[in-house]
């Protein structure tokens, strides 16, 4: 059994790395305010707000067999290396492929450059700071993992969910899609990846490892998604061009097509996991993602508002001005 700390572990990723380590039987112990959700049962929670003097007081009184981070924001990585490192015989990490310099060149894998960390204040610099500083701290006891798209049951950024989402809510009526068919796809499914960090934090696998799913064409996913919903929609396309001219947003936010990338960034979604998969990786079937995505948006509402995508009224105001020319 081994003992393990979560610094976080009360949201999504965390909370179900957290559930991956109790059911192998660790002591699981969760340093986090709470504010997010409650721990998996099984976990211990430890009250603490990560900014407050003595946080880590009684953290740093035990000896850890691994410590995962979830955090990136500078104060608290380096609060929690100055308290713990030395007393965790293994530190995991969890990054991001948004550290990389560039996103034109298919297949890259973790030796590809990065961004220099310039701004506190953007999320890539801040991620490469962040693992620039766990290094420096923690040496050869580090996994720096670097997923690319989480996706799966309970996703709050509402991105990959979207497309199941909408095919169900569309029926048989059209559905704005991108139009450039040799757009990639590259997603994980949280399981996947909870499963993954939690197995090798336990095994004390070290290192830098793209945490991505197998690159996948994007109009294969949505026609996966589509089949999934049972739906029958109608695909209206749309070029880059004329979706940035319509003001539609590429990959997530509000009046955004989720999922969708300029031309330039062929090389995001097309990175290597060679490194993922020799470490014990696994990746289940797109589909299945999809059944149990398409479950989960049909409990939260097909019609509620997202944090990413289009409304439904704004899509069709869309696809009308396209049908016209």
């Amino acid at each position: 059994m081994a003992r393990i700390l979560i610094l976080g572990g009360t949201a999504w990723l965390g909370r179900l790395i957290a559930a991956s380590l109790v059911a192998r039987g660790d002591d699981v112990t969760c340093l986090a305010r709470g504010a997010s959700g409650t721990v998996a049962p099984g976990a211990t929670l430890m009250a603490r707000d990560r900014r407050e003097p003595g946080a880590y007081d009684e953290a740093g009184s035990t000896r850890w067999d691994a410590v995962i981070e979830l955090a990136y924001d500078h104060d608290l990585v380096t609060g929690a290396l100055e308290a713990l490192a030395p007393r965790a015989e293994h530190w995991t990490i969890v990054s991001s492929v948004s550290v990389y310099a560039a996103n034109d060149e298919p297949g890259a894998d973790e030796t590809a450059a990065l961004v220099e960390p310039t701004d506190p204040s953007d999320y890539a610099h801040a991620k490469v700071a962040a693992e620039q500083a766990t290094a420096d701290r923690v040496g050869d006891r580090l996994l720096i993992a670097r997923p690319g798209l989480i996706v799966g049951p309970g996703d709050g950024s509402d991105r990959f969910g979207y497309w199941v989402g909408r095919f169900a809510l569309a029926g048989g009526g059209p559905v704005l899609v991108p139009g450039r068919a040799q757009q990639s796809a590259q997603a994980i499914d949280v399981r996947d990846l909870a499963a993954w960090v939690a197995d090798a934090a336990r095994s004390r696998v070290t290192g830098t490892v793209n945490a991505v799913g197998d690159p996948t064409p994007l109009d294969e996913v949505l026609a996966l998604a589509a089949e999934v919903a049972d739906s029958s929609a109608r695909l209206v396309p749309a070029d880059d061009d004329r979706l940035i001219e319509h003001r539609v947003a590429p990959w997530a936010g509000p009046r955004s097509l989720p999922l969708w990338l300029p031309a330039e960034y062929e090389g995001f979604a097309r990175r290597s996991n060679e490194h993922y998969r020799a470490a014990g990786g696994r990746l289940r079937p797109l589909r299945d993602t999809l059944v149990d995505t398409l479950a989960d948006e049909r409990e939260r509402g097909l019609d509620r508002p997202r944090r990413a995508g289009l409304t439904r009224e704004d899509e069709l105001e869309l696809i009308a001005a396209f049908d016209q020319g």
